[in-house]
């Protein structure tokens, strides 16, 4: 079992920026490639951006990509989430997930691989 909180979210205008956080506890956080994904009223969820278990691979979806920054401290448990340049179009509620197998290598696009949710954290950003 992994337990996941987030933190950070908050409203903010157009162009500045923002941190997300995501503190883990359970399963060996350092061995586990973690995501983070996003969710707008109507839409389905959203894929933003993966680690790999160490940190040493990224992967970000196209609309965040250059202005997204997924990191990972795995002595602190903690996932995050940079966020510069946002737009209104970033509005959405956003989780940070962990796949179901620390045997899984690499990053994750599709939620399916994600077996672990926090709880959300509302990010708003006015134009």
């Amino acid at each position: 079992q992994v337990q996941l909180v987030e933190s950070g979210g908050g409203l903010v205008q157009a162009g500045d920026s923002l941190r997300l956080s995501c503190v883990a506890s359970g399963r060996t956080f350092s061995s586990t490639v973690m995501g983070w994904f996003r969710r707008t009223p109507g839409k389905e969820r959203e894929f933003v951006a993966s680690i790999s278990s160490r940190g040493g691979s990224t992967a970000y979806a196209d609309s965040v990509k250059g202005r997204f920054t997924i990191s990972r401290d795995n002595a602190k448990n903690t996932l995050s989430l940079q966020m510069n340049s946002l737009n209104p179009e970033d509005t959405a509620v956003y989780y940070c997930a962990a796949v179901r197998s620390p045997s899984y290598q690499g990053t994750f696009l599709q939620s399916s691989y994600y077996a672990y949710w926090g709880q959300g954290t509302q990010v708003t950003v006015s134009s």
